[in-house]
């Protein structure tokens, strides 16, 4: 059975810090490329940051650039999104992503991060 698990969001102050954690069960992790998504109330879902399979070529929204940070431990069949400065638009539910091919497509349940103070 594939499962995406989130965990690590909560609520934290702006300027603060949270590292979310989406551990992956089910599947051959290593062998997909893994996304971090958002969904803030009212809006689209949208993409936040990607790595590849191998942990290679890292890349992110604009407005998370020098913000977020995604990396992932194979070992661990865990892939993580390291988000400081966080600013109140940041609040979103957010959801991991593992994608091989449109066929390969897995969500986890999401995790909810509410920036406020």
């Amino acid at each position: 059975q594939v499962q995406l698990v989130e965990s690590g969001g909560g609520l934290v102050q702006p300027g603060g810090s949270l590292r979310l954690s989406c551990t992956a069960s089910g599947f051959t992790f290593s062998n997909y490329a893994m996304r971090w998504y958002r969904q803030a109330p009212g809006k689209e879902r949208e993409l936040v940051a990607a790595i590849g399979s191998a942990g290679g070529r890292p890349n992110y929204a604009d407005s998370m650039k020098g913000r977020f940070t995604i990396s992932r431990d194979n070992a661990k069949n865990t892939v993580y999104l390291q988000m400081n400065n966080l600013k109140p638009e940041d609040t979103a539910v957010y959801y991991c992503n593992a994608v091989r091919n449109p066929l390969y497509n897995y969500w986890g349940q999401g995790t909810q991060v509410t920036v406020s103070s």
